[in-house]
């Protein structure tokens, strides 16, 4: 009888799921045909921004001026006087936008630059607006801020039934990561925008970097906007959401002004104001590597190709640029899996006596551990082929610390007030040169599924801090992975002395399990 009842169970259950996705919302193959194409401004050199760039630029001709921003606070900063600085237009491209302490104080100042008669042109990725229709609603009501989302789930209330029925789309993402100024200063990198990738006050905070630039790479920068905004797959919020209702532009306005008095709001705002950054920038004083540098991006369209890197010169880039290191090369990815053809160019790079060095994060760091299996299918054998492996632990300096290489925001360490973290940074170095600092992970998902873009820098300064901080801060702050035979172990560095670990440390056992039945399973080109 039990028998009985739990299969008519189960096909009622399926019966109604049936249902359900036979009601959902599809997406039509192409954004409304009044969608209008718009691009960068090009005549902006007489911005507040635009004369300043030329200042600073003159001795330098043809060259870019950039700055790494290692500190979270410092990539806060940097994006938001960059907006309260902007005349004619500011254009914003991310993975994710958090409605929170940062990502409510950066919204309300694009907000402001609208109100002074500035363009504004977001394009999110729509996997992670979930809950946030209201706020985007209200921003694109603004008659000077226009919102696209790329990618889009056509249920935006039960995005389970697009991922039931439509999933080969919806499972393809635009990761790429700008904010541009008056087409005169840009800001590309790997965070996002979140408490988590800013500095704010959270749990967990990622360890990340990005490059503000000026100079001609910037329009470079705002043509792969233009490409991504003006792509088949960027759909205007309001063919998608509902007009916001009546009072939802005051009331939302009332939340940002309520959001920047809470305790949280205020600590962050004045820890802000107290970084070197902010006085330098305000005193346009701010020290600039003049470098050569040029973008590297996918198209827009790999995310409606069947076919992994077909017509993505990103990869190839990447190759070109890195692939023929001569002494040395660094790579920092939080989600490393190499897989099988990454882990034979590895292999081979080391065989010609290059130093390879990686660091990712260890199983106790990662907030993605199905990632953590993939990788660890091929840990021994980069192991033993000469590449050297560091994981990043989960330990972080705690609230108010003057470590100065946590403040700074090292390779190796975190920022903010957090109890942990979690490496988020995607960089890579060649012979103390020449670096990438972009949003492309080294895992299926960057090289087949995902949109991705970056700079590539001939800044030996920059290639220099990264190849110092895997000699000095990295072994510190991460576990080194040897192979003693047929075992790893992890090395840890402390204070005390060095310890050994022969299982993944911090890490209990039910976990190490699961990892190990993930990286049985058909999986990896998921991750």
């Amino acid at each position: 009888m039990l028998a009985s009842f739990l299969t008519r169970a189960m096909r009622a259950l399926a019966a109604s799921l049936f249902l359900a996705l036979a009601g959902c919302a599809t997406l039509p193959a192409t954004p409304p045909a009044d969608r209008v194409e718009s691009r960068a401004p090009t005549d902006t050199g007489d911005t507040r921004i635009g004369r300043g760039a030329t200042r600073l630029a003159a001795p330098h001709a043809g060259l870019n001026g950039v700055r790494a921003l290692l500190d979270a606070r410092e990539a806060f900063v940097a994006r938001y006087l960059l907006a309260l600085g902007a005349d004619r237009s500011i254009d914003v491209q991310t993975y994710i936008w958090r409605s929170d302490t940062s990502g409510n104080l950066l919204a309300e100042a694009l907000w402001d630059a609208a109100e002074r008669g500035v363009r504004v042109r977001v394009l999110l990725d729509d996997a992670n607006t979930s809950g946030l229709d209201d706020m985007i609603a209200a921003l694109d009501a603004h008659p000077h801020i226009e919102v696209r989302l790329f990618n889009p789930f056509a249920n935006r209330t039960w995005r389970l039934g697009d991922l039931a029925v439509d999933f080969g789309r919806v499972n393809r993402r635009m990761h790429n990561k700008a904010f541009v100024v008056d087409n005169q200063a840009a800001v590309v990198g790997g965070r996002n925008v979140g408490d988590e990738y800013l500095g704010a006050d959270t749990p967990v905070a990622f360890t990340d970097l990005d490059v503000m630039a000026i100079g001609p790479v910037v329009p470079e920068v705002s043509s792969v906007f233009d490409r991504y905004w003006n792509s088949a797959s960027a759909w205007p919020a309001a063919a998608l959401l509902a007009p916001p209702p009546q009072g939802t532009l005051e009331a939302t306005r009332r939340r940002w002004a309520e959001h920047r008095q809470r305790a949280e709001a205020v600590r962050y705002l004045e820890a802000v104001r107290k970084l070197p950054l902010l006085a330098q920038m305000m005193a346009g004083t701010l020290p600039l590597d003049w470098v050569a540098a040029r973008v590297v991006s996918d198209d827009p369209a790999k995310v409606l190709q069947a076919g992994g890197r077909h017509g993505s010169p990103l990869l190839p880039a990447l190759e070109e640029a890195f692939g023929n290191a001569r002494h040395e090369l660094q790579l920092v990815s939080p989600y490393f899996v190499p897989g099988r053809g990454g882990t034979d160019k590895l292999l081979a790079i080391t065989a010609r006596g290059v130093e390879v060095s990686v660091l990712t994060n260890s199983l106790a760091a990662t907030d993605v551990g199905p990632v953590y299996s993939g990788y660890a299918r091929y840990r021994q054998e980069l192991l033993r082929g000469g590449v050297r492996i560091f994981e990043l632990k989960p330990a972080a300096a705690p609230p108010g610390t003057d470590d100065d290489d946590v403040r700074r925001g090292s390779f190796g360490g975190s920022t903010g007030g957090s109890s942990s973290a979690s490496l988020h940074a995607k960089t890579f170095a060649a012979d103390r040169s020449r670096v990438f600092v972009g949003s492309f992970n080294i895992d299926p998902r960057s090289i087949a599924l995902n949109t991705e873009m970056g700079l590539v820098l001939e800044s030996p300064a920059l290639a220099g801090l990264l190849a110092d901080a895997f000699r000095d801060t990295i072994p510190r702050d991460a576990y080194e992975v040897r192979l003693e035979g047929s075992q790893v172990v992890w090395m840890d560095r402390t204070a005390q002395g060095e310890l050994r670990h022969t299982r993944t440390p911090e890490t209990g056992v039910l976990r190490t399990l699961w990892m190990g039945l993930l990286s049985l399973l058909p999986i990896e080109w998921l991750l």
